[in-house]
């Protein structure tokens, strides 16, 4: 028998244990009257608030309940638990709000200044008048308002039109709730849909991954079965078909083989492989995704999202017209004469006088080889020739870097595109390309598909491009295999230097990487106390013990030594974001070393973002002009109008605190992110426990990221499986195969 308001379910929830094991937590529901609101953090993902049960019984609650009011009734589904400090406590997992039942609870309500038009004062004397009726009254017969004396037909209509919009919403967010779905989603989804959200979410609950930020199909799928929408529905199956190249683009792959495509989705579904055909074939039908037929160049059918689609066919097709068009003759046979063209080696003269005997030109090689030195002879070249330069890069890091080593400036390919928040579009297109005679472009292999697509599109026919970039750094973040592709079609002259400029033959950093890049185990031998060196290795195998150095390391033992700056010298790269030596452990750590207030801050969820700490930016915006993988420092936090300034390499940028889901502590990153940036000291944990990530282009990428200072620390025997294994993961595209000279049509 149910008491106190505390319902249980026959149902067992499974809820982490520390150690990683699972056990079964029975979770039961509360309901009752909000009494208080205790404490709401700025996001509203961690909220203590006081309820009354039915039978006058206090309780406490945590969790996510954004947006309550005192005197609201709420019906909540958790588990119990002891906190050290506040004693027993009710953790919400999912909630719904209701009415508020009782005349208390209906004027705390009234009173919240939900309603415009409707103060403490008004509150009291509607519930004087009708009582727990209160809320019928203003649902159904508005008019009875005019009863209570002072309020005039004018008001009672400003109410009463307020009233019916707040119902609306009342009830899409009942609704939604009742699904699971926190505020700040109820809020989104109304935004994007309007009155007519609950019936939007009924229909095709899947549409919800396509249109609103944060959801997925992970969660659109529990709403689904929520709804009680049967598991081999064709609307599921299509949607989950999405999903799973959603999920392969996410490991880089550019499209997928048909006959390996419905035993993925099949197991993600956990429906046999028919229905997954049937999900395959709805989805072609609906447009949502593109069967490229077998061909010559195409020996298999592959199926692509219709974006990767549309964005793979685009820059085949960019290139193709780029390679097509005649050489001018005045450049076909470009003499090189000078003093800062005789200290070339001849593949470096080979590579300039390649940037202008072709349209396309790939400039590869390790570091300390001399692309940067190459890069500077083009563009003075160029200059002597009378050709508008152009330099850009993927990342702000390296384009600053480009700018530097160049003397010219260098712009991301983001900014040198424009970004017309307006017209949601790039201002340099196909119908305006990029106003340059040569565009050099550095750090080639961070180049995703849907990117490289854009930025072809924007090359005028007659423009030089130059591609510079580590063929054997890891590859894009985004899907695609840009610069391999360009280089496997065999239609692109690629220049590979090899030889290491004198100036870098004493560093450990450069004769290291290129170690670890050919198979070969690094020198790891300590050097000299006297002799400062730019490479250290520290052996250590616990992952703790590996965390404290690592703080140590930043803090005190790099700045004292080296005078390095902890804040903007050092960087942190490991690889993988969760468990020990994870980003997010390392980030946490570093924050309380190094930026532990007091300061203003504020609450993301678990995280406490505060002024000076260090932070990326994973996604790109392009109406506030910065993108995925850009590094900046937060210099201003204001808590009365809740919103944070960043300063970026290129400027500052306005967030309000529900946009700090876009950026994220960076005083660690993943060596993905770190990707197209150098730092003067890397730091670089290397252990066991990363087996899956340990790869020789993983480790030579994190390396080739330090300018001055590279310190490992882990196991010679981390290092081993990392130098070993030289089987990056592969990935499935069709640009090389579009490009190759047997394929006459796209």
């Amino acid at each position: 028998m149910a008491q106190d308001g505390i319902l249980p379910f026959s149902d067992a929830a499974v809820a982490d244990t520390d150690d990683g094991a699972h056990q079964a937590v029975t979770e039961t529901t509360v309901s009752g009257e909000i009494m208080r609101i205790v404490f709401e953090s700025d996001d509203g993902q961690y909220v203590v608030l006081r309820l009354l049960t039915s039978s006058n019984r206090e309780l406490t609650l945590v969790g996510p309940m954004h947006g309550m009011l005192e005197g609201q009734d709420i019906e909540a589904r958790g588990r119990w638990e002891t906190h050290s400090r506040h004693g027993r406590q009710f953790r919400v997992t999912q909630y719904r709000a209701l009415l508020p039942s009782s005349e208390k609870g209906i004027r705390r309500y009234l009173a919240s200044g939900l309603i415009p038009g409707i103060g403490p004062k008004l509150a009291d004397r509607i519930v004087e008048r009708f009582g727990t009726d209160a809320l019928n009254v203003l649902d159904h017969y508005p008019k009875r308002l005019t009863d209570i004396p002072g309020l005039g037909k004018k008001r009672v209509d400003m109410i009463n039109k307020a009233w019916k919009e707040h119902s609306r919403q009342r009830d899409t967010y009942i609704f939604l709730q009742g699904l699971g779905l926190g505020p700040s989603y109820c809020a989104k989804i109304f935004n994007a849909y309007g009155a007519g959200a609950a019936e939007t979410v009924r229909r095709n609950p899947y549409q919800l991954a396509t249109d609103i930020h944060g959801i997925g199909f992970t969660m659109a799928d529990r709403i689904a079965r929520e709804l009680g929408i049967n598991p081999e529905s064709p609307v599921r199956l299509a949607a989950g078909i999405v999903y799973a190249l959603q999920k392969l683009a996410e490991d880089g792959h550019a499209c997928y083989p048909r006959t390996k495509l419905t035993a993925y989705p099949a197991e993600l579904l956990q429906v046999d492989a028919a229905a997954a055909k049937i999900g395959l074939q709805q989805a072609i039908i609906d447009g949502r995704v593109v069967e490229e037929a077998a061909s010559p160049a195409l020996p298999e059918q592959f199926v692509y999202s219709f974006r990767l689609h549309a964005a793979e066919a685009s820059l085949a097709q960019s290139i193709q017209r780029l390679l097509a068009c005649p050489v001018r003759a005045d450049t076909a046979d470009i003499r090189l004469s000078g003093q800062e063209y005789e200290l070339l080696n001849a593949k470096q003269k080979h590579a300039v006088r390649g940037a202008f005997q072709s349209w396309i030109s790939i400039i590869t090689g390790g570091p300390g080889v001399g692309k940067t030195t190459v890069t500077g002879r083009i563009v003075n070249t160029a200059r002597r020739l009378g050709r508008r330069v152009f330099l850009a890069a993927p990342t702000g890091r390296a384009a600053k870097r480009m700018t530097e080593s160049c003397g010219t400036a260098a712009k991301t390919i983001h900014r040198m595109l424009k970004w017309d928040p307006r017209k949601r579009s790039f201002v340099y297109g196909a119908d305006r390309p990029v106003p340059c005679d040569v565009l050099i472009l550095d750090e080639v292999s961070m180049l995703d598909i849907e990117l490289a697509s854009q930025l072809f599109a924007a090359i005028k026919t007659g423009t030089h491009v130059v591609l510079v970039g580590d063929r054997d750094q890891l590859p894009s973040v985004g899907p695609g295999a840009v610069l391999n592709d360009l280089i496997a079609c065999g239609r692109i002259p690629v220049t590979h230097l090899t030889e290491i400029y004198r100036q870098a033959e004493g560093s450990r950093i450069v004769r290291n990487a290129h170690a670890i890049n050919r198979g070969d185990f690094p020198d790891l031998r300590t050097p000299p106390r006297d002799i400062t060196a730019d490479f250290y290795w520290i052996e250590q195998e616990e992952a703790e013990q590996v965390e404290q150095i690592i703080a140590r390391l930043v803090t005190k033992r790099i700045p004292q030594r080296f005078r390095f700056n902890p804040m903007t010298d050092i960087q942190v790269l490991a690889p993988m974001n969760r468990g020990s030596c994870g980003t997010l452990a390392l980030n946490s750590l570093l924050q309380q070393r190094l930026n532990p207030g007091p300061a203003p801050e504020f609450r993301v969820g678990e995280r406490i973002l505060r002024i000076n700490d260090r932070i990326m930016q994973t996604v790109n915006n392009y109406d506030k002009g910065v993108f995925n993988g850009e590094l900046g420092q937060i210099i201003h936090v204001d808590a009365k109008r809740k919103t944070f300034k960043v300063m970026f390499d290129e400027g500052t940028v306005d967030y309000d605190w529900n946009e700090a889901d876009q950026v994220r502590l960076a005083y660690a990153v993943t060596v993905h992110k770190a990707q197209g940036s150098e730092f003067p000291v890397v730091i670089l944990p290397v252990l066991t426990r990363h087996f899956v990530m340990l790869q020789r282009n993983l480790i030579y990428t994190g390396m080739t990221r330090a300018r001055r200072l590279l310190i490992m620390i882990g196991t010679r025997k981390a290092l081993a499986i990392a130098v070993r294994n030289d089987k990056p993961a592969f990935r499935y595209t069709g640009l090389a195969a579009r490009l190759s000279r047997d394929r006459d049509t796209l």
